[in-house]
């Protein structure tokens, strides 16, 4: 043989010994990926379980937070409902004349010069404590206030309640 096909041999020994060793290589770096991508794709279905849930539980929390907020709903609503009964009774006994308002009189004011009789008569005032009476479209105004008042503190309740649960 000659120098140069010496020479040829060698460099095609080396050449298939480094393809050997690179197709070896090769494998192991395949397996590797393959090894990691499995890891991956198990970390990947571990992330999405969490996220699906986590996901769940906020949609429980927030439909039971409305079963809540609907449930203390319809109490104020019951609430405003009576109230509002409640003011319209008493609007109809004062229109009618089966009760009237009275206020209590100052017993030591001298200056008023509203001399109301301290005697109870057929009335039947408590303690017979000199009172005088309202008159009728007067106490309308007032059972009209208190009308207003009562719903806005039921409304007020109702917020309150509603931000207390929210903010839960």
């Amino acid at each position: 043989m000659t120098p140069a096909q010496i020479l040829a041999a060698i460099l095609l020994s080396m050449a298939i010994t480094a393809g050997g060793t690179w197709q070896v290589q090769d494998w192991r770096y395949d397996g590797k990926l393959a090894k990691q991508a499995g890891q991956f794709q198990t970390d990947l279905d571990a992330i999405g379980d969490a996220a699906t849930a986590r996901a769940r539980a906020e949609q429980d929390k927030r439909l039971a937070t409305e079963q809540q907020l609907a449930a203390q709903d319809q109490q104020h609503t019951k609430e405003l409902s009576d109230a509002q009964r409640n003011q319209a009774l008493l609007r109809d006994r004062l229109a009618t004349a089966d009760v009237r308002l009275s206020v209590l009189l100052d017993a030591t004011d001298t200056a008023s010069g509203c001399e109301v009789p301290a005697a109870p008569g057929t009335v039947g005032v408590v303690h017979a404590a000199r009172r005088a009476q309202l008159d009728p479209a007067h106490a309308q105004r007032i059972i009209a206030i208190t009308d207003a008042g009562d719903r806005g503190l039921i409304a007020l309740r109702a917020c309150q309640a509603y931000v207390n649960e929210i903010t839960k």
